[in-house]
C-alpha cells in the first residue's frame, strides 16, 4: 500500500473541458509510470440510482454524490501516487445551489449548512485544482443538459464556493489548456519528487 502523494481535481460547469483535460493529463502521467486513480463524475451513476440531477438537484442526490466521491476518492489512495477528480465533491454544492436558484426551489438552513461544511472541509483535500471557465461559443457535447441558463448558474456556484474556500484554482479555457497542463504536470512531478 502506498500513501496517497497527489490529488488533481477539475472543477466547473458541464460540458467545458474537464474530461478532455483529464484524458490527456492521465495520459501523460502514465506515459511517465505513475500511478493514476480516477475518479469520474458521479451525477449519472446518482441519477441511475434514482437521484435527481442538473435543475432537479435535492439534498439527498447531492449527499449521495459527496459521499460516493469521497469514499472512492478515499479508495484509489489505496494504490496510486495520483488521484484525478472529474468534479470534486464541492462541485455538486454548487449544482445544488444552481438548482435551487434557477427553480425557486429552497432547504432548510441545517440542510445546507450540513452539506457547505462538508463541501469546504473536504476541498482543503485536493492537493491541485483545475477549475473550467464556461466559453458560451463552444456547443454542448451530445446528450448533455441543453438549459443554459441552469449551465451558467452552476459554473457561477462553484466558482464562488471555491473562492469562499481560497481554493486558488488555476483557470482552464478554451484557449489557455496546453499552459495549464504543462502547470499541472510540473507541480505533480514536483510533488512526487518530495
Amino acid at each position: 500500500m502506498i500513501l496517497r502523494k497527489v490529488k488533481v481535481g477539475i472543477a466547473g460547469t458541464h460540458s467545458t473541458g474537464k474530461s478532455t483535460f483529464l484524458e490527456q493529463l492521465s495520459a501523460r502521467l502514465s506515459a511517465e509510470g505513475v500511478r493514476i486513480g480516477r475518479v469520474g463524475d458521479l451525477a449519472t451513476a446518482a441519477r441511475d440510482r434514482g437521484f435527481p440531477i442538473l435543475a432537479q438537484h435535492n439534498f439527498e442526490s447531492t449527499l449521495w454524490i459527496m459521499a460516493e466521491g469521497m469514499r472512492q476518492e478515499a479508495e484509489a489512495s489505496l494504490d496510486s501516487e495520483v488521484i484525478l477528480v472529474d468534479r470534486p465533491i464541492f462541485d455538486a454544492l454548487g449544482y445544488l445551489y444552481a438548482a435551487l436558484e434557477i427553480s425557486g426551489r429552497s432547504l432548510s438552513a441545517r440542510q445546507l449548512d450540513e452539506l457547505r461544511v462538508i463541501a469546504i472541509a473536504h476541498a482543503g483535500d485536493y492537493d491541485l485544482l483545475v477549475m473550467t471557465e464556461l466559453d458560451p461559443t463552444i456547443s454542448l457535447g451530445e446528450g448533455r443538459d441543453g438549459n443554459h441558463e441552469f449551465r451558467i448558474a452552476a459554473g457561477n456556484k462553484i466558482r464562488a464556493i471555491a473562492d469562499e474556500a481560497a481554493l486558488g484554482p488555476l483557470i482552464l479555457t478554451s484557449a489557455n489548456g496546453g499552459a495549464v497542463m504543462d502547470n499541472v504536470i510540473a507541480e505533480v512531478r514536483r510533488r512526487l519528487a518530495n
